[in-house]
């Protein structure tokens, strides 16, 4: 970005908001709305507290469990909806429709059938993440044009090399893609799941900030999952451009 001629740092952006968020919170306006100052505080003494830690090995722990499931679900059911038809039309209408679905309404279904415990966090996780990948997967497979295929296959390869060989690594940059789109709504899965829960996890610990008004830490923990968020966001955006070379290929 750059103004007047001079480039500036996109976090030149994030600085100036909290600059403007400083000036609101001192000037009083609503108790909702703490100096920043006063969140970056009560951020470094709530990491400190055995409450944040517990709640962040729960929280990281089903996580862990629900993306690891969405990706090894959603990436071989995104490869096979876009290499076989039938697969298609067998699961193509059921994804579209999680996909658009309100999945939060699910929450409390989830608390039926699993109890309030990990067990429905995971599985929250695993229904926000695996459509978007299970899409993004079919999509990169379908676009892998066809004369790649016919190379190899003029070249001998056989149908595993083809597959492993040129398939896979051509619908890499979509299945990456889904990966990092999965990988946030995956960090919006646990945090909304744990909040109807309300009784593990970050849920928890937003239910006693907010009962006890406690905005500081509120917005503390808040902003440290944004942080998180985008951390893993640029993780897998950074591992995205080191293959970008099968996308140019293609």
């Amino acid at each position: 970005m750059r103004l007047f001629g001079i480039k500036i740092p996109m976090m030149a952006s994030l600085l100036f908001w909290a600059c403007m968020w400083e000036i609101v919170g001192r000037m009083d306006v609503i108790f909702l709305i703490p100096p920043m100052s006063a969140i970056i505080s009560a951020g470094f003494e709530l990491v400190a507290t055995n409450s944040w830690q517990n709640a962040s090995v729960v929280t990281i722990r089903s996580f862990v469990i629900g993306m690891a499931l969405a990706i090894s679900v959603g990436v071989p059911l995104g490869i096979a909806m876009g290499r076989f038809k039938i697969v298609d039309n067998i699961f193509g209408l059921w994804v579209n429709i999680f996909v658009s679905a309100p999945l939060s309404a699910l929450v409390p279904v989830l608390m039926i059938l699993f109890g309030l415990g990990e067990t429905t966090i995971f599985v929250t996780v695993f229904l926000f993440a695996v459509w978007i990948i299970v899409l993004d997967a079919r999509a990169g497979v379908m676009q892998v044009p066809p004369s790649l295929i016919e190379m190899g296959r003029s070249y001998g390869a056989s149908r595993f090399a083809i597959f492993s060989k040129i398939i896979v690594f051509s619908a890499l940059p979509e299945i990456l893609a889904g990966i990092r789109i999965g990988l946030i709504r995956g960090v919006k899965g646990v945090v909304i799941g744990q909040i109807l829960v309300s009784i593990i996890g970050y849920g928890e610990l937003f239910e006693l900030y907010s009962r006890s008004f406690d905005m500081e830490r509120f917005w503390a923990l808040t902003i440290i999952l944004f942080a998180v968020a985008m951390l893993l966001s640029a993780a897998v955006e950074l591992f995205e451009k080191r293959i970008e070379y099968y996308a140019g290929a293609r």
